[in-house]
C-alpha cells in the first residue's frame, strides 16, 4: 500500500506539471484549479502513505534514507502548493513538482526499511530538526526557482523577446513577491532547524561534522538573502541572483560531501 500511494503521488506530481504546461501546446489560459487539485490529492495522498508508514512502525518519524528523501518530496510539494494558491499561478509547479516527484522516486526505489531511532525526547528532538530543516530546504528552493525564473523573465523582456513561451510567466512582481517571502520563510526554518542540529550534536553526538558543515552553509546561503531583503533593502533582482546561485552552490556543496566525504555514499 506504502509503495502504491508513492507511485500515485509521484503520477499527480507529473501531472499537475503536464497540466501546467498545456498552455504551451495549446492556447488556453492557465488551468489554476486543475493544478492545485492534482497537487493537493498527491499532497494528501503522500502524507497519507507516511502515516500509514509511522503506525506501522510505531514512529512519528521513520529514521531512514528512503523515508527521509519521502518526506522531502512531500515537503517541497507542500510549499509548492501553499506558494501557488497564495499567488494565484501555476508557473512554478512546472519545475517544483518534477523535483517534488525525484527525491519520492528515490524514496521508492530504496525502499522504506527503518533504521535505528531513537525515542523520548530524544527522538522529538531529532524529529523537529529535521522536519523544520526540510521546511526550510523546500523554502530556499522555491526562493531559488523564483529568481532563475525572474531573471529568465526580465532578459526576455530586456531584449523584446517575449514569446508565447514567456508570456505565461506570472508578473515579475509576482516572482518577486514569492521569491521575498520564500526566502524569509527558509530562513526561518533552516536557522531553528540548524540550531536544534547542533544542539542536538552537543548533547547527544550522532551527526558526522560533514552534515553539519553543510547545514550551516545551507543557512548561510538562505541568510544572505533574507538579510539582504530586509537589512539592506536588495531589490529583486539582486535577490533572484544571490537566491539562485547561493542555492546552487549548496546542492553541489552536498554532492561533492556526498561522494567525497569520509563515508562515501552515506551522507543521509
Amino acid at each position: 500500500m506504502i509503495a502504491i500511494a508513492h507511485f500515485l503521488a509521484i503520477s499527480l506530481y507529473l501531472a499537475a506539471a503536464a497540466l501546467a504546461a498545456s498552455p504551451f501546446v495549446r492556447p488556453v489560459n492557465a488551468p489554476l484549479r486543475g493544478v492545485l487539485a492534482l497537487l493537493s490529492a498527491a499532497v494528501a495522498v503522500h502524507l497519507g502513505a507516511l502515516v500509514v508508514l509511522a503506525v506501522r512502525t510505531g514512529h512519528v518519524y521513520v529514521a531512514g534514507l528512503g523515508p527521509s528523501l519521502s518526506l522531502a518530496g512531500l515537503v517541497l510539494a507542500a510549499t509548492l502548493l501553499v506558494v501557488e494558491f497564495l499567488a494565484h499561478d501555476v508557473s512554478l509547479t512546472l519545475v517544483a513538482a518534477p523535483l517534488a516527484a525525484v527525491p519520492t522516486v528515490c524514496a521508492s526505489v530504496i525502499g522504506f526499511a527503518r533504521s535505528a531511532e531513537p525515542s523520548g525526547t530524544q527522538g522529538v528532538w531529532l524529529v523537529a530538526h529535521i522536519a523544520l530543516s526540510f521546511m526550510g530546504i523546500a523554502a530556499f528552493a522555491t526562493a531559488a526557482v523564483a529568481g532563475v525564473m525572474y531573471l529568465v523573465e526580465r532578459r526576455q523582456l530586456k531584449l523584446g523577446r517575449l514569446d508565447a513561451m514567456f508570456r505565461l510567466f506570472p508578473p515579475l512582481a509576482t516572482l518577486d513577491r514569492v521569491n521575498h517571502v520564500a526566502a524569509l520563510a527558509g530562513w526561518l526554518g533552516l536557522t531553528v532547524g540548524v540550531v536544534l542540529a547542533v544542539s542536538y550534536a552537543l548533547e547527544y553526538g550522532g551527526m558526522r561534522p560533514e552534515q553539519l558543515a553543510w547545514g550551516v552553509a545551507a543557512w548561510l546561503g538562505v541568510s544572505g538573502v533574507a538579510l539582504g531583503r530586509v537589512v539592506r533593502g536588495w531589490q529583486a533582482h539582486r535577490a533572484a541572483i544571490w537566491s539562485s546561485v547561493s542555492f546552487t552552490v549548496v546542492v553541489l556543496l552536498y554532492v561533492v560531501l556526498r561522494v567525497a566525504g569520509p563515508v562515501a555514499g552515506k551522507f543521509h
